[in-house]
């Protein structure tokens, strides 16, 4: 094993997103492999049988695969930013807001952005399954807007909340940028579009070369 940590990654995955975030906010040094998502290196399938992004290995051998888990192990590391402390809530909060958003939201989201993958789930037009649960999916943001009164969503500063929950709102607000601009939502588009203008987002969306395994 090297002696770095390797993050198996995919730029614009929302989940992969959030585990680079933490990863560089808490300084910790890596190796990133961006990969191919019909192409996945062997070495990380064989790390990881479920076979999607992000996907952590560490240098004794320890896998970390799910994104909240290597988000959570990158601060125990180092929490400068104390994404760990949210100032406005109890911890228990904020993993729930987050479980929401990764559960009903994420799940409204998946069949807005890509409505002919659950063709079996709907009896009807695709666009009209689409737009059911885009109206869904716009109940839960507006009661995002509606607690961003000071700009993040537990107070004056960002937390591993904000952090997990902000990619995913990147991902609905691009599939129709036009009518998500148009909404009565000024807290959560303000929100973004900072997230979207920051060093540290700017940062972890670095384009990459795929990389290659090579023969040992």
């Amino acid at each position: 094993m090297g002696t770095l940590p390797v993050l198996y990654s995919f730029r614009r995955c929302p989940y992969a997103m959030r585990a680079r975030l933490a990863l560089a906010v808490s300084g910790q040094a890596h190796e990133l492999r961006e990969v191919v998502l019909k192409n996945k290196p062997a070495t990380m399938l064989a790390a990881s049988l479920k076979g999607t992004v992000p996907v952590l290995v560490l240098p004794g051998g320890e896998v970390i695969d799910e994104s909240l888990d290597i988000m959570r192990w990158a601060l125990a590391q180092n929490d400068p930013a104390q994404w760990l402390s949210p100032t406005g809530a109890s911890t228990e909060e904020m993993d729930a807001l987050i479980a929401a958003s990764d559960g009903e939201f994420k799940q409204h989201l998946d069949r807005y952005k890509y409505p002919n993958r659950y063709a079996s789930e709907s009896s009807g037009d695709a666009a009209d399954f689409a737009l059911n649960h885009r109206s869904e999916a716009a109940h839960w943001l507006a009661q995002l807007d509606a607690r961003l009164g000071d700009g993040w969503l537990f107070g004056a500063k960002a937390c591993l909340a904000d952090m997990a929950i902000l990619p995913f709102i990147r991902q609905f607000a691009r599939t129709d940028a036009h009518w998500f601009a148009a909404q009565p939502w000024p807290r959560l588009q303000a929100w973004l579009v900072a997230f979207e203008a920051s060093e540290r987002y700017i940062g972890v969306m670095e384009k990459h070369a795929p990389w290659q395994q090579t023969s040992a």
